[in-house]
């Protein structure tokens, strides 16, 4: 049920940014137990003059990789899963397609499961 959305700045290939889909998404199923096929993903790339952050916030070095992650899912998981997703994520898009740790922002939006309806009119969950 998660819907991520994902920022970055334009120019980037599609492999790169299907890595960036695939890491996500395999960290979800690991993390956050999503079931198999439960992928919906939107990426937006941006202009420099549309991509705003602050390069040293928290003591943290971000470059104009950074990637931004948002997540409206289910408000179901523990901090131990939170926390445990967050590391996936970041390691994942470590590995491949090579983005820097530093450059990985991840913010969890929560809603109850009535809030979503995949089609047909009707709150599967409920």
């Amino acid at each position: 049920m998660p819907l991520v959305r994902i920022a970055l700045r334009r120019g980037k290939s599609p492999a790169y940014i299907a890595a960036l889909r695939n890491g996500i998404y395999d960290a979800m199923r690991e993390s956050f137990s999503v079931p198999e096929n439960d992928r919906f993903i939107l990426v937006s790339q941006h202009d420099a003059d549309e991509f705003d952050y602050d390069p040293g916030y928290l003591g943290i070095a971000r470059t104009d990789d950074l990637v931004i992650v948002q997540i409206a899912c289910n408000n179901t998981r523990t901090v131990e899963q939170k926390q445990a997703f967050y590391r996936a994520v970041a390691d994942k898009l470590a590995a491949n397609p090579g983005v820097r740790k530093e450059d990985v922002l991840i913010n969890l939006l929560e809603t109850a499961k009535e809030n979503w309806s995949f089609g047909n009119g009707i709150a599967q969950y409920v």
